[in-house]
């Protein structure tokens, strides 16, 4: 959701001026541009396996919204199925294309629907969830998607008892509405930068909700979930919420807020069970049930504003590519998958451990390519997990790791965690920074054609793309020119006019 206008937006001349300021603020809330720079085809983001396909008859319809489904080659039945609703001014297709669901769905076998509003329903083609008439149970956009989650789970015989709905401002508002009306269809879902479920329920209302504390307490939260479903007692879904701490167009409280809202829902304490450190600058702090898994999950981002957390590239925990209002900093729909138990393990997971962090971590050894790393042993740990600049590059059972594969000359941060038998990732350790010896990394500064026939760039339906960062360096001829940069084995950046 983003509070700024768009370029010259009609003038509500017929309406008072506080109505009219409160009403632009909410259709204008959630905006994400379709083109960010370096956007590139779906496809060639990360070889999916098949397209998004539209389908286009999938039962009643009243919230007149569409429905695109992706579903990775040879998905077997009884695999889970994956809802993701994109912010305003964004489609399915964007969605799609930098949050790395696909990827996942891949990986791990499940098929994802990608719900799509337009203009004609809302100004700035956000999904309203300010709206009672369309955001509550049987009424409106989310009729619409229970009949594409009826329609996709029949289609592909998916287990209906891993069924989960996500989504990016707009679309996370109305996850929340979702998970709130239909909780006998939904096992668990993903808040991506938005608001309690029914926070707001009309549009005048959801500018309050988006920038400020509400004040009710977690059990006036959590009525406005038992009064979305009258009657049902449960079981409720696994909440995972994503939040910036910079996040200043959906206020940072409202991670707060839904999390007393499902804590509550659950009947559970608003007291961690356990809090553990993730790449990027990412806080997971979990609350337990009963038996002791986590129900709901509250990820804080430290710094990062407005947006859904991506983290590109190849390692295991990365996913999405960037974009606007697609963020690097942690692949949040990686850890989102860990924790409703898409990878296979219990629910509830979320990757979360107790083990403490690891201490003594040091550098012992540098070359040009590689840095060598010690730590002292965790009692309780099977394996350990080493983070570079925040990303996992690599799993050992011993206290020792060489990194390899670096640019000369670079410094890298490295951080490390602790697994237990079960795989849970305990606290990361306290940071080193390494330099690799050497010269600088190498400025390459040719055509797009030259770039590919040296083995620096590749070629996807027509265009070049920068090996190893994906970047779009455009049409693949000889009268393309850019710069490239090696910043790391067979990886290149874009860098025109910075070498």
């Amino acid at each position: 959701m983003r509070l700024s206008f768009s370029p010259a937006p009609p003038r509500p001349l017929a309406w008072p001026r506080r109505l009219a300021a409160a009403c632009v603020l909410a259709l204008l809330a959630a905006l994400a541009n379709l083109t960010g720079p370096l956007a590139r085809p779906a496809a060639a983001q990360s070889d999916l396996q098949a397209g998004l396909q539209q389908v286009t008859s999938f039962g009643s319809n009243p919230g007149n919204l569409s429905m695109y489904i992706y579903v990775p080659d040879g998905l077997p039945a009884g695999a889970p199925l994956v809802v993701a609703l994109h912010g305003c001014t964004q489609s399915a297709n964007d969605y799609y294309s930098h949050s790395g669901w696909p990827q996942l769905a891949d990986r791990w076998q499940f098929a994802v629907v990608f719900p799509q509003t337009s203009s004609a329903n809302n100004i700035q083609s956000c999904f309203q969830w300010f709206d009672s008439t369309k955001d509550t149970r049987g009424k409106g956009e989310a009729a619409s998607i229970a009949s594409m989650v009826d329609k996709a789970a029949t289609d592909h015989s998916s287990d209906r008892s891993r069924i989960f709905v996500t989504g990016l401002s707009a679309g996370a508002g109305m996850t929340a509405d979702l998970l709130a009306d239909y909780p006998d269809v939904f096992a668990g879902g993903s808040i991506a930068s938005g608001l309690p479920a029914q926070c707001a329920t009309t549009l005048t209302a959801a500018s309050g909700c988006q920038l400020n504390d509400q004040k009710l307490s977690p059990a006036a939260w959590g009525d406005k979930v038992r009064a979305s479903d009258p009657g049902y007692q449960g079981p409720w879904p696994r909440v995972a919420i994503w939040h910036g701490t910079s996040d200043y167009t959906v206020a940072p409280v409202n991670g707060t807020e839904l999390r007393d809202q499902w804590t509550n829902v659950w009947g559970i304490s608003q007291t961690p069970s356990a809090t553990q450190s993730l790449p990027g600058n990412t806080t997971e702090t979990l609350y337990n049930d009963p038996s002791g898994a986590a129900a709901v999950a509250l990820f804080s981002i430290s710094g990062m504003g407005h947006g859904l957390a991506v983290d590109p590239g190849s390692g295991d925990t990365q996913c999405g590519s960037t974009g606007a209002y697609y963020l690097d900093t942690i692949c949040s729909s990686y850890y989102t998958g860990l924790f409703w138990g898409l990878d296979g393990n219990a629910p509830g997971d979320g990757g979360g451990g107790t083990l403490p962090a690891p201490t003594g971590l040091t550098v012992t050894g540098t070359t040009d390519t590689s840095v060598t790393l010690n730590w002292s042993a965790v009692s309780g740990a099977s394996s350990y997990t080493v983070y570079r600049n925040g990303t996992a590059v690599g799993t050992t059972t011993g206290t020792s790791r060489t990194d390899t594969g670096l640019t000369p000359a670079t410094s890298y941060r490295y951080t490390v965690a602790a697994a237990d038998s079960s795989g849970a990732v305990g606290v990361t350790s306290a940071a080193v920074t390494a330099t690799t010896t050497g010269s600088a990394a190498a400025c390459f500064t040719a055509s797009n054609y030259a770039h590919v026939a040296a083995g620096r760039a590749h070629t996807t339906g027509g265009h070049a793309y920068a090996n190893g960062s994906e970047q779009d360096l455009g049409l693949y001829n000889t009268f393309t020119t850019h710069t490239l940069k090696q910043t790391a084995s067979n990886y290149y950046v874009i860098a025109d006019g910075t070498c």
